[in-house]
């Protein structure tokens, strides 16, 4: 038997964890661990807070790489997560990606969870988790946007699988959970009214905080200036969420929705500088 035939794939494999605390009135870093393809950067900041920007060196995912990010957020930090660019999910000859991400956010703190959008290519594969664990009065920003395909290259997922987990939990009990599953023929899914209408770009956004009721009179005002939207606000056992759902016909139209609903989630503070550069 030849090398050639013995030989596994490359596969790309990456672990951050990075971990914030208070000092001196700011946000500082109080642990930070790298490994394989997984990069965090941390760009000047002109406020208390800190901003952190995750990078797979790799350039890009496919089937049977591994991803793993652990944030936590000490007491009283404020610290925003994103990603230097959109993750691109490529077609898989074999295996699945697994992209793993667990958030804690301790008592007072703050953390928003914004990386760029991820890009699904035709016949890509892609597991995909979010774990946060928050302290009673802890805020928690965290959104997800998902291209399938790149509409302005001409290019569209066709089929493939995308599975996406979600479970956030406040003092260890369970304050929001979603699945989503798309599989096999992505294409005839997506254009079903009830599921996607035909949109190539979509969204999921959730807020909570102890100003959930302050901020819904003006953030549902700024969805209805725009079709492809609509945001819930729940309150189980006395903790208010704001659940979110977008939908465009590209990425780019996806984020004139999403760009000014963030800023205002973010006491108008803009979204972070890598979104637009």
């Amino acid at each position: 038997m030849s090398n050639a035939a013995i030989t596994a794939p490359q596969r790309a494999f990456g672990k951050g964890r990075l971990v914030a605390k208070a000092a001196a009135g700011r946000t500082r870093i109080a642990e930070l661990y790298q490994e394989g393809c997984a990069k965090i950067r941390l760009p000047k900041t002109f406020d208390s807070s800190m901003e952190a920007v995750l990078i797979n060196s790799s350039g890009g995912l496919t089937g049977g790489d591994r991803m793993a990010w652990e944030i936590e957020a000490g007491p009283a930090t404020e610290l925003t997560v994103t990603t230097q660019a959109c993750e691109k999910i490529y077609k898989a000859s074999a295996g699945t990606v697994e992209v793993a991400t667990r958030i804690e956010v301790a008592a007072g703190a703050r953390v928003d969870w914004l990386p760029q959008e991820t890009i699904l290519f035709d016949r890509a594969s892609l597991t995909r988790s979010l774990d946060v664990e928050l302290d009673g009065d802890a805020t928690l920003l965290a959104v997800e946007a998902v291209l399938l395909g790149r509409k302005a290259m001409g290019e569209a997922m066709q089929a493939g699988l995308f599975r996406d987990r979600w479970r956030i939990r406040v003092d260890n009990r369970l304050l929001h959970a979603e699945n989503l599953t798309f599989a096999d023929d992505i294409a005839a899914l997506v254009g079903r009214t009830a599921v996607l209408g035909g949109n190539v770009a979509f969204a999921t956004l959730f807020y909570t905080g102890p100003d959930c009721e302050l901020l819904l009179p003006h953030l549902r005002a700024l969805i209805d200036t725009q079709a492809g939207g609509g945001v819930s606000h729940i309150r189980i056992a006395g903790r208010d969420k704001l659940v979110g759902r977008f939908a465009a016909t590209d990425g780019f139209s996806l984020r004139k929705i999403l760009i000014p609903v963030i800023s205002h989630l973010r006491k108008q503070k803009t979204v972070p500088k890598v979104w637009v550069l």
